[in-house]
């Protein structure tokens, strides 16, 4: 790059993750709303997934289930819904009308297509009979104030009608138009998801009304968006935005100059961070370390990762559709990973460097082991008899957590 274009290196992208992504013990937050705002989503494709990158980041992790209930469902500073990827996650109340203009319309657009496509093709019930179904729905919803799909179809039993998906192909299937219609409701931003119908950990949830937002012209919400995450995230490369997102590198770009974004060199190339964040940042005094869940908003921040995760440790800590498992990090990078065992035992192995590690494979050091196991006690006082298996099992997690 250019003359005057600052290099930002990854000892210095690390220094900003553990500070800003509240994972160094002095940056910890004191509630799941600021842990919300400091990583702008939480991934919510795994219910227990929320509530696990919270207790990472809090600096009282024994009241992680109460607090983070009480955000998601009393209070609803924190609201579940549809985002980027068509991705469910947990994001903080004042961004979802963003999250839903910036990424949400275009996705919802092609899901309700989608439907009727598929309904017309099997000789289901036609648009018009789709609508007045939906409208029913929504005001039964509105009158319950929360239920499960089951629930709202006694309610309105049109949504029980199936259909025959992809007649004739081997992923031939039967949908209802409960269950096809609720995910375009969400998609669409007027339905959100409710309180699960077991304990935090289960995955089985009530549909609510998603709270009335303004609604914003998408390139603004576009560049809102992007100047929330740069603030969390920066510096990133457009690849790294674009996957982010799941948008279009055109709007990519659009949103970058509507934000005035500063390019930066980084090694993978060009960056970007907020014109106003151009100074460097020096990490936390002390080394850190954290145990991280499957799928946590940092693992899963950015497309290109080599700055944190050694390439080589890749086929043991993801599944087969890039689903990263729980991690364990030590000063800003990946060197493990973790699993939790029947019996509520929490085990973890380096994978990275020379030494013994907590069960005898890897190792990085003796300061760094100490904190590990150190976070790993704190993780096993906060869950109690809880016990957690990731929706998506990885290699790594599979084997340590028989």
């Amino acid at each position: 790059m250019g003359d005057g274009v600052r290099y930002i290196g990854g000892d210095e992208r690390r220094a900003r993750l553990g500070l800003r992504h509240r994972l160094a013990p002095a940056a910890r937050a004191g509630t799941p709303e600021e842990v919300a705002d400091a990583l702008v989503a939480l991934h919510g494709s795994d219910p227990a997934a929320v509530y696990l990158a919270v207790g990472a980041r809090l600096t009282d992790a024994a009241g992680t289930v109460a607090e983070t209930d009480r955000a998601l469902y009393g209070d609803r500073t924190l609201v579940r819904m549809h985002g980027m990827r068509h991705t469910v996650f947990a994001f903080p109340a004042g961004l979802t009308a963003v999250v839903h203009a910036s990424t949400g319309l275009a996705v919802a657009a092609r899901e309700r297509a989608s439907l009727v496509k598929d309904m017309a093709k099997a000789g289901a019930p036609d648009a018009v009979w789709l609508k007045e179904t939906e409208e029913s729905a929504l005001a039964a919803l509105g009158r319950l104030g929360q239920a499960t799909a089951s629930e709202l179809a006694e309610a309105e039993p049109r949504l029980r009608e199936r259909f025959v998906y992809a007649a004739g192909k081997p992923y031939e299937g039967v949908h209802t138009v409960g269950t096809r219609l609720l995910r375009v409701l969400g998609v669409e931003g007027k339905v959100v998801r409710g309180r699960p119908l077991g304990s935090w950990t289960s995955s089985q949830f009530r549909w609510a009304l998603a709270p009335e937002h303004p609604e914003l012209p998408p390139a603004e919400a576009q560049a809102e968006l992007l100047r929330h995450w740069l603030a969390a995230c920066g510096p990133a490369t457009e690849a790294d935005l674009k996957w982010w997102t799941g948008w279009r590198v055109t709007d990519v770009r659009r949103a970058l100059a509507a934000i005035g974004a500063r390019a930066v060199s980084l090694d993978e190339g060009t960056g970007y961070v907020l014109a106003e964040d151009g100074d460097p940042v020096t990490g936390p005094q002390e080394p850190w370390a954290a145990l991280l869940p499957a799928l946590d908003p940092t693992a899963m921040g950015w497309q290109g990762r080599d700055w944190y995760l050694d390439p080589e440790l890749r086929p043991a800590l993801f599944d087969y559709s890039g689903n990263i498992g729980p991690t364990v990090w030590w000063d800003g990078r990946i060197v493990g990973g973790w699993a939790q065992r029947p019996d509520g035992e929490i085990v973890w192995r380096i994978l990275t460097g020379e030494g013994t590690g907590a069960d005898g494979a890897g190792g990085i050091g003796r300061d760094a082991e100490t904190a590990i196991a150190s976070e790993a006690e704190r993780l096993t006082a906060w869950l109690g008899t809880t016990r957690v298996t990731p929706r998506f099992r990885t290699p790594v997690e599979k084997e340590l957590g028989r």
